[in-house]
C-alpha cells in the first residue's frame, strides 16, 4: 500500500466516525433527558479520535460532556492527521524542516490578530444593533485606500501612522452617517420587516462603495511602503544572533521563525487598538453603555442610556475598526477596490466560529482562521495552489462550525 492510502484512510477514519459520533451522540443523551447542547461536537470529536473504541464507552456511560472531551479528542485527531499527512509525504517542508512550520505558526498568530480585529467590528455592530453589516470588507478597502491616498498621493511624506488616524475618522464618519440616514428608521417603525431591510441596505453599501471606488481610483493594485524601517539589532551579539535578529525588512527569533517586518508592524497596531478598546468598552461610561444595550435596551432605557445614540455609535466603531485593519495591512497586501469581498467572508466565519455577538469569541476565532490558513497554505508545495485554497479553509471551518456547535465557541443557546 502506497503512503497516500494512509493519509486518505486516516481522512475516512476522522469524517466517517466523526459523523457516527455526531449523528448518535446527542438521540443518546436525548433519550436519557441529558444535556445536549455539547453532545454533537463531543461526539464528533471522540468519534473522530477513538472510532468505537471510544464512542462505546460515551455512549455507555454518558458522562457529562466537558471541554475535556472537545480538548483531549482533539489533540489525538491532530497527531493522527500530523503522522498520516507525513506518512503519505516525508519531503514536505511541513515534515521535513521545523523551522518553516514555526515560522508558518507565528505568521498565522500575527496575521489572525488583524483578522481578530476586523471581526470585533463586526461583533460590536451585531451585538448592538442586531445586524449583521453586509458592507464590513468595504470599509476594510477604504481603509487601505485612505492610508495609500494621505501618504503616497495627497500629502507624500506624510507619517503612516497619520495616514492611519485619518483612514479611522473617515470609515467611523461614513459608518455614522449612514446608519443615521438608512439604519435609524429600523428602530422608528417605519420598517416593516427591518431584518431583512438590514441586508438588502447594507449589502447595497458595499456595492456602492466597492464600485464608487473602482470608478474613482481604477483598478491597478495600489500598495504603502513599510510604515517603519526597523534598526538593525542583534541578540546575543551581531556575530552569534541566537536570540534575535532585527533587519529593515525581517525579524528573526532563535535561527528559525522569520517574520516579515510589515506584517509585525500591522500585528502591534492591532494588538495596541485592541487593548484601547477593550478599555473603552469596560471602564468608560459610554463603553458600558454600549455592554448595556447590547445585554437589554429596554432596561438599558431606563437607566437613562439612548439605545439609538449606542446604536449610531456602534455602527460607527465597528466600520471604523474594519477601516483599521485595512489601513494597517495596505503595508503588507497589494491593494483593489475588490480586496474587501475575502475580507469580509473571512470575518463571517471569525464571528460565527467565535460566536455571535462575543467580543472575545472574535480575538480568538480570528487567531484560529489564522493558524488554519498558514498552516494550511504552508503545507501546499505549489504556491499558487495554497493561495487558492485559502478561502477554502475558511469554508471548511464554517461548514463545521454550523454542524457540531452553531452557537460558536463562546456563544449562548438562544
Amino acid at each position: 500500500m502506497e503512503h497516500a492510502s494512509y493519509f486518505f484512510l486516516a481522512l475516512l477514519w476522522i469524517v466517517g466516525w466523526g459523523t457516527v459520533g455526531a449523528v448518535v451522540t446527542p438521540r443518546i443523551y436525548g433519550r436519557k433527558d441529558l444535556d445536549v447542547s455539547q453532545a454533537s461536537l463531543a461526539g464528533a470529536a471522540t468519534g473522530a479520535a477513538g472510532g468505537p473504541f471510544a464512542l462505546l464507552p460515551l455512549w455507555y456511560l454518558t458522562p457529562e460532556l466537558t471541554w475535556k472531551w472537545v480538548a483531549i479528542p482533539s489533540i489525538v485527531i491532530v497527531i493522527i492527521f500530523a503522522g498520516s499527512f507525513a506518512a503519505a509525504d516525508p519531503n514536505n517542508l511541513c515534515v521535513t524542516n521545523s523551522g518553516f512550520v514555526a515560522t508558518q505558526l507565528v505568521n498565522g498568530l500575527v496575521i489572525g490578530t488583524i483578522y481578530g480585529l476586523m471581526a470585533l467590528g463586526l461583533t460590536l455592530i451585531f451585538s448592538i444593533l442586531g445586524v449583521v453589516s453586509f458592507a464590513h470588507g468595504e470599509f476594510y478597502m477604504l481603509g487601505g485606500m485612505a492610508v495609500f491616498y494621505l501618504t503616497d498621493v495627497w500629502f507624500p511624506g506624510l507619517h503612516p501612522l497619520v495616514g492611519v488616524l485619518g483612514a479611522a475618522v473617515l470609515t467611523f464618519v461614513i459608518g455614522v452617517i449612514f446608519e443615521r440616514l438608512f439604519l435609524r428608521a429600523m428602530n422608528t417603525g417605519q420598517v416593516e420587516r427591518p431584518g431583512e431591510y438590514a441586508i438588502l441596505v447594507t449589502f447595497g453599501l458595499g456595492f456602492f462603495l466597492q464600485y464608487l471606488t473602482l470608478a474613482l481610483v481604477g483598478a491597478n493594485p495600489k500598495k504603502v511602503p513599510r510604515f517603519f524601517e526597523y534598526p538593525t539589532i542583534s541578540l546575543p551579539s551581531a556575530d552569534n544572533p541566537t536570540l534575535l535578529k532585527v533587519t529593515a525588512g525581517t525579524i528573526k527569533m532563535f535561527n528559525l521563525i522569520s517574520i516579515p517586518s510589515p506584517r509585525f508592524t500591522a500585528a502591534l497596531i492591532a494588538l495596541i487598538l485592541l487593548v484601547l478598546l477593550m478599555w473603552f468598552l469596560y471602564y468608560t461610561w459610554i463603553g458600558k453603555a454600549l455592554r448595556a444595550v447590547s445585554q437589554d435596551r429596554q432596561a438599558a432605557a431606563v437607566t437613562g442610556i439612548n439605545p439609538d445614540t449606542m446604536n449610531t455609535l456602534a455602527f460607527g466603531l465597528g466600520t471604523m475598526l474594519a477601516g483599521l485593519s485595512g489601513a494597517s495591512l495596505v503595508q503588507v497586501f497589494s491593494w483593489v477596490p475588490w480586496v474587501g469581498i475575502p475580507a469580509s467572508a473571512r470575518s463571517f466565519v471569525i464571528i460565527v466560529l467565535g460566536g455571535m455577538g462575543s467580543l472575545p469569541g472574535a480575538f480568538i476565532g480570528g487567531l484560529i482562521v489564522g493558524l488554519v490558513e498558514a498552516a494550511g497554505a504552508g503545507c501546499v508545495p505549489d504556491p499558487q495552489r495554497a493561495a487558492s485554497y485559502i478561502p477554502a479553509y475558511g469554508m471548511l471551518i464554517l461548514t463545521l462550525v454550523l454542524l457540531l456547535k452553531p452557537t460558536g465557541l463562546f456563544g449562548r443557546e438562544l
